[in-house]
């Protein structure tokens, strides 16, 4: 798939008519409301330097989509090879692949055949690091916008409360509301792809930039853990990281999943926390909570209570406890691991 997109691309920055018949290349899009996958395609397109000036012409004449570089979201067509990008037509059923199963929308589409590149173009990063970031951004990121204009639900059973700061609800707020005098939708779309484009190279930029840097320091904690505490369970980070996201894929990788249960590390103050390991990512489950008896204590009564001088405190779940010194952070998870 990717050398696939990498030929698309490179037949789209080939393309000598794009500037030669037109002052500039145009992307078209259908008029009317606007939802934010296309303003996201559109937002996503613009940052590629062949449409970096590229005009957004907004219409639902096939005869003007038809003079158009590319088009997304309208015209009934899906043909990467014509730059043609719609999802709404019978039989569309194109998913990203790679173990994502979401039907796509037309964000999820421009993403899919031009995210790499786009990447790429942004961060300068290698293949590699390209296939971990565009994975990890359409899963973040992506995938939401095509699942809510797609109608999917994020759960089959009843939520609990209803969201309305999501990208795709505030990107629909901006339409020119009904009882606007002298609506411009036009320069309202131009407005919603400048929120778009900030939150897109936000999650480029957090996931590139912040995120996968600590892989490394993940991996190697993970792999000194056995210096840590001898039975292999505690894993304690040189310096603090974004790491959960990371334990939990090198765990799969390496074969030894749920064997970690805590993970030790300094915090901005310079005390040491023990954070127990969940069941599983994004779950508040963890795997072996601190012992019961300290939880919801501080300061002198939990270090009355564990025997532990210096804690600081446990967290009534048990899910996380703070020691004032190494040692004590040591002590704690070595009790922990034999509490019953």
């Amino acid at each position: 798939m990717w050398t696939r997109s990498k030929q698309l691309v490179s037949r789209i920055f080939d393309q000598k008519p794009l500037k030669s018949i037109f002052k500039m290349p145009r992307i078209g899009t259908h008029d009317g409301s606007f939802h934010c996958d296309e303003v996201l395609a559109c937002s996503m397109l613009r940052l590629l330097p062949v449409f970096e000036q590229a005009e957004i012409v907004r219409s639902r004449d096939p005869a003007v989509l038809d003079q158009m570089d590319i088009v997304v979201d309208v015209g009934a067509v899906f043909d990467p090879a014509r730059q043609r990008f719609d999802h709404h037509q019978r039989g569309f059923t194109e998913v990203l692949g790679e173990g994502f199963n979401t039907k796509l929308s037309s964000a999820g589409l421009i993403y899919k055949y031009f995210g790499r590149t786009l990447i790429q173009h942004l961060l300068g990063c290698s293949e590699e690091h390209t296939n971990i970031v565009y994975k990890k951004v359409y899963r973040n990121f992506i995938e939401s916008i095509d699942g809510i204009d797609n109608g999917i639900s994020i759960t089959e059973s009843k939520t609990n409360y209803k969201i309305t700061t999501d990208l795709s609800s505030r990107v629909g707020r901006m339409n020119p509301a009904w009882n606007e005098s002298n609506p411009d939708p036009d320069s309202a779309f131009r407005r919603a792809m400048e929120v778009t484009k900030a939150e897109l190279l936000d999650q480029i930029n957090s996931v590139g930039r912040i995120w996968l840097p600590a892989r490394s320091i993940v991996e190697e904690s993970l792999a000194d853990r056995f210096s840590v505490h001898a039975s292999g369970q505690v894993m304690e980070l040189k310096q603090f990281c974004p790491w959960k996201d990371h334990l939990y894929e090198l765990e799969s990788e390496q074969g030894i999943e749920n064997q970690l249960k805590y993970v030790l590390f300094q915090d901005d103050k310079g005390s040491w926390r023990v954070q127990c390991v969940s069941d599983k990512n994004d779950s508040f489950v963890s795997r072996k909570p601190l012992p019961e008896p300290w939880r919801g204590l501080r300061d002198e009564v939990l270090a009355d209570k564990s025997g532990i001088p210096g804690t600081i405190f446990v967290h009534a779940s048990g899910f996380i406890g703070g020691c004032k010194t190494r040692e004590g952070a040591h002590r704690m998870v070595d009790m922990a691991l034999s509490w019953t």
